[in-house]
Formats: structure tokens, sequence, C-alpha cells
């Protein structure tokens, strides 16, 4: 079982969330609903889970592969339902760029298998609706 704590430390809706790491996370609401921009709001964090469990599925990947990523980063945007609430992430797109010396069709290939395959968020995201979709780009 997974533990965290979150904790009120600023204003109204700032929260520090901590895992059992003590790694930390700031969360606030937006200005217009109260908060302070003390921190990310709680949707976004959904969009940077998804980045990150793509990110670290696709670096090992290729790895086992024996390339080389000199650096990875990615874009990640996100619409949501309009006029409902809870409001969902409808349709989000990624762009994954790496560059090193990379097989442009391994990388491909690694992307489709997070996405497709590993990627727990992207599992959760698709299962409540979400449509995905993601392009690479190599050097």
């Amino acid at each position: 079982m997974i533990e965290l704590s979150l904790n009120r430390v600023e204003g109204d809706f700032g929260f520090e969330a901590k895992d059992a790491n003590g790694h930390t996370v700031k969360i606030d609401s937006s200005p217009e609903t109260g908060g302070t921009n003390f921190g990310v709001r709680p949707m976004q964090m959904l969009l940077m889970g998804l980045g990150g469990c793509s990110g670290i599925d696709i670096v090992a990947i290729l790895k086992k592969q024996r390339q080389t990523v000199e650096s990875f980063s990615m874009k990640v945007e996100g619409e949501r339902e309009k006029g409902k609430e809870p409001s969902l992430w409808e349709n989000i797109n990624i762009i994954f760029e790496l560059k090193g010396t990379i097989d442009p069709d391994k990388a491909y290939r690694a992307c489709e298998l997070s996405m497709e395959k590993y990627c727990s968020v992207a599992y959760t995201l698709r299962g409540a609706g979400a449509k995905i979709t993601w392009e690479v780009k190599v050097n």
C-alpha cells in the first residue's frame, strides 16, 4: 500500500503533498477559484504524471536497446470537457523529443510500447475516456 500525506500550508487551498520518501509537491487552486498560485493544479499533476510515467518507460526501453539518449523532453497538452462537473481530460497530445544516437524506428516503438502497453497513467486516463495522441521527434 502506498501512503501519502497532505497538509494545508498556504491560504485556503495551498497544500503540500509528501510521499513516504519525503519528496514534496505543492498543490493549489487557481486564483480565480480562491487559490494563490502556491502550486500546481491537481488536474495538471495528472498530465505531469503521464509525462513522467511515459518518459521513464521510454528511456528504459531505449537503454535496453543500447540507444544513447543524450536529451529527452516532451510537451504535453490537454483539453478538458466543457460544461461538466467533474471536468475530465478529453483530449491529450504529447510530443516526445529525443536527441542522441537513436534509431528513429526504435524511438517510435519505445513510445508506442509505453503509451499502449506499459504506462499506467496513460491506461488510467484512457479508462476515464481521454483520447491520447502522440508523436515522436528524433534529433
